[in-house]
Parts: C-alpha cells; structure tokens; sequence
C-alpha cells in the first residue's frame, strides 16, 4: 500500500494556532477524496491498525499554553504534530481505527495548587514545586481545608490521610515525587481541546474511512496523577478500597489490533507511562504481543524546562526499553510497508 498525497487544505504553518475546523467542508472533502484515491471503509481492512495519539491537545502541544512541550528544540510538540499530520493523510487507508487520550481536569485535583497550602496558607508554585513524602509528614504541605467541602463532604482529615498515603504509594512504588503543575488540560477550556489541524486530520480520516475516532478520557479523579490512560498512578485510598482502576477495556481493545502505532505528548511523561503500562499487560499474557506495537519517534518530544530540567535522557531509555523488549522505533516519514513485522499486503 503506497502513501497517499497530503490534502491541500492542510497548512503546515497553522499547526501551532488555534482555529476551528471547518467540518462540514471537510466532510464533503473527505467523502470525494476516498472516492478518488480509491480509499476503501476501514470495516474492510485486513490487517487492523490502530494508531494511538496521546494527550495532542493545545495544553501540550501550542506555544504559550500552560504546559507547552518544547523539547530540547524549543518547537518540539509543534513539529511533532506537523509530522503526525501528514502521517495520518499519508496513511489514511491503512489506519484503521485513531484513538487520541485526552488529559482531563478540573482545579481541585492533588497535582493542582489549591489542592495544597502551607503554614502560611500559600499554595506551592506550580512546575517547581514537588511534594515528598517526609514533607507531608513533616507538615510542611498539608491539604488545603477549603476544599474539603467539594471533595469530601467535609470531612478534612480523610484527606489529609489520603493525601499522607498518597506520597507514601509513590515512594514506596519508586515513582516521581507527586509534582504540582499548573493548572491545565482544564475541562470546558480551550487548553482541553485537540489541536485543531490533528483534530481536523482525524475527523477527516473518520469520514473518509467511516471509522469512528475513540476519544480515550483520562486524569479526572481527583485523588490521584493520570499519566498514563492504561491506569491512575494510585489504585486505592489510605482504608484500603479501591479508588480508582485499570482502563482494562482500552487495554483489551488496544491487543485486539494487529498492530498499535503510538504518537503524542509527553515522550518523559505520559507516553512513556502509557507505553510502560501497556508493556506491562503485554509481558504478562504473551510477550510476543509487544513486536504489534510501533513508536512514532519523531511524533513525540519530552519535558524540558531550559536551565531547569531535562527529561530527555529518561525518555530515549525507556523508549530503547521498550525497543529491547520488542516493540519497533519508527519514523513517520518510513514507508509503513518497511516497518518490520508489519505485512501490509
């Protein structure tokens, strides 16, 4: 199956903007483009691909927005979503099925700063602060009383033990320390939103393919971080129940596929926790599952805060973990025919 030609409407220049989509044009474009380029309804695809664009939203993905993944360019989530555009066009006929997570919040959560206050009644400062465990005990961050009427129906101490448990799981799981970020992705806003030239990609490979695009909702729990949209980074609360589970049926729906092609934002952070968990099922039924699985590595960027941190040497390891493991590192730009292990014919 060779690539197809990019669309004309689409304009490499626009991708770091913010715009609306004009559906039904594109929708009328889509439905003449398939006809023309002979592209068949994905219900007739013999070998299934899904491709799996995470977290792609204007909170990550455009400049001056709250959490803007530049990557050691600078420009990084901007030129990754160029490329993840024109791979999607590219490859409209063989991808079967586009399932995009979408980072999800409201303000009360315990990686926003109101969640927290000091002895002063100051919250901490959002992307420099992390809480540890021996800060909480020691009290030096403490649950912010004022919002205990809206998450816990009053009841304060409840989450203060929840929040002491809470740092305690991750410490002992050996995760990053809970980090305090800006508010963002915030439910109703405009950071929440899909980039609009991937979402317009996406809507018009859902109509030219009649292929429903899976939006994956994730990180609206309160109580606990949501990197990855295969499962919370804390299961259960300080009495023991269950606070929160696995995405089981997107797992399940994921290793259906005959082959998984994954892209988005943040290479350090929530794709590489998404791919970890996802290995994780894989290694735990058949290992031989993870060679289905395909890394757009130039359709991701990691965190980088310039003169403060860099979390690009973590990504490029876990990603050359997963590789070891079986998965495939691939360009955007390779024919998906050369890709191994992946017979398009």
């Amino acid at each position: 199956m060779t690539q197809l030609p990019i669309p004309t409407f689409f304009d490499r220049t626009k991708v770091s903007q913010v715009w609306r989509v004009p559906y039904q044009e594109r929708a009328g474009q889509a439905e003449a483009w398939a006809k023309q380029q002979g592209i068949l309804p994905a219900a007739k695809d013999k070998k299934r691909i899904c491709l799996m664009a995470i977290d792609v939203q204007n909170t990550f993905c455009i400049p001056d927005f709250e959490l803007f993944v530049g990557g050691q360019s600078g420009t990084g989530a901007v030129d990754d979503n160029i490329r993840l555009c024109e791979f999607i066009y590219r490859n409209l006929g063989a991808i079967t099925e586009i399932a995009p997570t979408m980072d999800t919040h409201t303000a009360m959560q315990i990686f926003h700063p109101v969640f927290w206050v000091n002895d002063a009644g100051e919250h901490p400062i959002p992307a420099a602060t992390t809480i540890t465990l021996d800060e909480v005990k020691q009290g030096k961050w403490k649950v912010n009383p004022a919002i205990a009427y809206s998450l816990a129906k009053g009841n304060y101490m409840a989450l203060q033990k929840h929040a002491l448990h809470y740092v305690q799981k991750l410490s002992d799981e050996g995760k990053y320390p809970l980090t305090v970020w800006p508010y963002h992705s915030m439910l109703g806003g405009i950071g929440h939103a899909l980039v609009s030239a991937v979402e317009e990609a996406m809507f018009f490979h859902n109509i030219a393919r009649h292929s429903q695009t899976n939006f994956e909702i994730k990180g609206g729990n309160p109580l606990t971080e949501n990197y990855s949209v295969l499962r919370p980074e804390v299961l259960d609360g300080a009495d023991g129940r269950a606070i929160a589970q696995k995405n089981t049926r997107f797992l399940q729906k994921l290793l259906e596929f005959d082959a998984v092609v994954i892209a988005g934002q943040a290479k350090s952070h929530c794709v590489a926790w998404t791919i970890d968990d996802l290995l994780t099922e894989i290694l735990a039924n058949d290992p031989k599952l993870a060679k289905k699985v395909y890394l757009l590595d130039d359709c991701t960027s990691p965190v980088v805060v310039p003169r403060v941190v860099d979390f690009t040497p973590q990504a490029d390891k876990a990603f050359q973990r997963f590789a070891n493991a079986g998965m495939h590192l691939v360009k955007s730009t390779q024919l998906m025919e050369t890709w191994t292990d992946l017979n398009l014919g």
